[in-house]
């Protein structure tokens, strides 16, 4: 009876969540061996996530280099997406937000909370 009532306010907390925060869509693809009816094996982009809601955030982080006093600026890039979905390091994720479109990769390890999970991500160039 508890364990239910934690479910139904997890979820409660995640429609919030999704409701108020997210404003873009994603798609998500992976790079997949198929094997055709010959049997021979080949690889090939798949899409396993069709337009999953979801927000990117963005934050600018300057740093100084004390031996030229010269001043790097570098972008981080963490998408919010549902506590749910697996979605595996090295995917290529599309994100289409103020209709913006762009393309990156997952990296690293994705912090999964009840009500999101927060995958940081960089350009995408090509699968690893």
């Amino acid at each position: 009876m508890v364990a239910d009532t934690i479910q139904i306010a997890r979820k409660a907390a995640q429609t919030a969540f999704e409701k108020y925060h997210y404003d873009g869509v994603a798609d998500v693809s992976e790079w997949v061996k198929v094997k055709d009816k010959n049997g021979a094996i080949s690889q090939r982009e798949k899409i396993i996530v069709k337009d999953q809601p979801c927000h990117l955030s963005f934050e600018n982080v300057t740093t100084v280099d004390q031996t030229t006093s010269a001043a790097h600026v570098t972008q981080t890039v963490k998408l919010f997406v549902a506590p749910d979905l697996n979605i595996k390091p090295g995917a290529k994720i599309t994100v289409k937000q103020a209709d913006i479109t762009s393309v990156y990769m997952h990296s690293g390890k994705a912090a999964v909370y009840d009500t999101h999970q927060e995958i940081m991500l960089d350009l995408f160039e090509r699968y690893a």
